[in-house]
């Protein structure tokens, strides 16, 4: 691995670098809500072409020559240079606080090129600027080249986006919506008229994260639809957090589980919920309790990773479609392995629908406990209301996490001892 400092700039290939590669931005946030992303640029460092943004809300390039995968603190960025179309000249990396808080504040980060390079950098080497540049993959005479950055940036996102030239979608405008075109100028008869440039979609910064516990927000469907379309909760988290601190342990304790507070954390995804006829369930890997997209509960979890080593986190899909069909639904998250450090995990989970702006909820304020009541999608009328709980529990004698917040929320399902085995 080579190590560049700020300001260093090298060749790809003599890096060792080939096409494709995974380019991994991770940032210690001390707390706060940054957001990582990637800005498409031609040959005069402008985002001529909007869909060459890639960020939380839009997680790929037209055709994922650039895809991105948020995998808690970090940002995972899968990119394929020879697939790009000739127009797009740089790739650049940046990272925006959302919110309080100044890049002073962040603690050793840093971006990484495959296995091959990496720049490590901290808020020491930054003041109170609200974003920061943090490296760039350019094409000089046809040669990709890396370039360490760590310029520090006044604005936050929409600033840069600004700067590179492109534009913001008004708040409440709609995603697809094109500039008016210009008027008409005359054109003399000798001249074929020029090419119409592609209609080009403002960029939509809209977010909504919800920062405290019982902070709620209400959706509506829109177009007059039926429901909410495919609804996809993603949970992420840091897979390098620190397990807790082990008290010491004896000779017995150590042949019965004492290992287990070495292990990377896994946490695993899950949902209570209770349909719009009484009818309570839980979706879990637990048990094998997958649930059905197309059949009640109308939602489903994807496959559990047993690795730990998938980057896009444990995912669950709802069928928004259904949405009349449901009455409110618990996303929750456990820890299946290593010993309970939600403090150390920067814990995210993501709700995304057709339409609609992002949902972030943030598993903070947790300890050593082994469950999580992350947030409730309630049916209200019609209209979709997401509130943060941000609720521990543990196990009190025989009474497991799960049956304790069962009880906290009124499901009222039956509880037995369950194994992913």
């Amino acid at each position: 691995m080579t190590h560049f400092s700020r300001g260093q700039k090298g060749k790809l290939a003599d890096l060792g670098l080939t096409a494709p590669f995974t380019v991994m931005v991770d940032i210690d946030t001390a707390g706060m809500v940054v957001d990582i992303s990637c800005f498409g640029l031609d040959g005069s460092d402008k985002l001529s072409d909007e869909r060459y943004m890639v960020f939380y809300n839009q997680l790929a390039s037209p055709a994922n020559e650039i895809k991105m995968t948020l995998a808690g603190r970090a940002a995972s960025f899968a990119v394929n240079l020879d697939a790009l179309p000739a127009s797009i000249a740089k790739l650049v990396f940046v990272a925006a606080i959302d919110g309080n808080g100044t890049m002073r504040s962040v603690g050793a980060s840093s971006i990484k090129l495959g296995d091959s390079v990496q720049f490590p950098w901290s808020g020491a080497d930054f003041q109170d600027e609200k974003a920061v540049i943090v490296g760039e993959i350019y094409r000089k005479e046809g040669i990709w080249r890396f370039g360490a950055v760590g310029q520090g940036f006044n604005g936050g996102l929409s600033a840069l986006l600004k700067h590179f030239g492109g534009t913001e979608a008004a708040p409440g405008a709609s995603p697809s919506a094109a500039p008016t075109p210009p008027a008409a100028v005359p054109i003399p008869a000798s001249a074929p008229p020029p090419p119409a440039p592609p209609p080009q979609k403002p960029v939509s910064l809209s977010k909504v994260t919800l920062d405290k516990r019982g902070d709620k927000v209400s959706l509506d469907k829109r177009g007059g639809s039926g429901g909410f379309g495919r609804i996809h909760v993603n949970l992420n988290w840091n897979r390098g957090a620190p397990a807790a601190a082990a008290p010491k342990q004896g000779f017995l304790a150590r042949l019965t589980g004492a290992a287990n507070a070495n292990k990377g954390i896994d946490l695993d995804l899950g949902c209570m919920y209770e349909l719009a006829d009484g009818r309570p369930g839980l979706v879990q890997a637990l048990g094998n309790a997958w649930g059905d997209f197309d059949r009640p509960p109308y939602m489903r979890l994807a496959a559990d990773d047993r690795t730990g080593q998938a980057t896009d986190g444990e995912n669950l899909t709802i069928n928004g479609d259904h949405f009349n069909d449901m009455k409110r639904a618990l996303i929750f998250a456990f820890i299946y392995d290593g010993a309970p450090n939600w403090a150390a995990t920067d814990g995210v989970v993501t709700i995304n629908m057709p339409d609609q702006a992002p949902i972030e909820v943030r598993l903070d304020q947790g300890g050593n406990q082994m469950m999580c009541a992350i947030a409730m999608i309630e049916n209200r009328g019609g209209s979709m209301q997401v509130t943060k709980l941000a609720e521990y529990f543990s196990q009190v004698g025989r009474q497991s996490a799960h049956e304790l917040m069962d009880r906290r929320f009124g499901f009222g399902l039956r509880w037995a001892t369950g194994s992913k085995d």
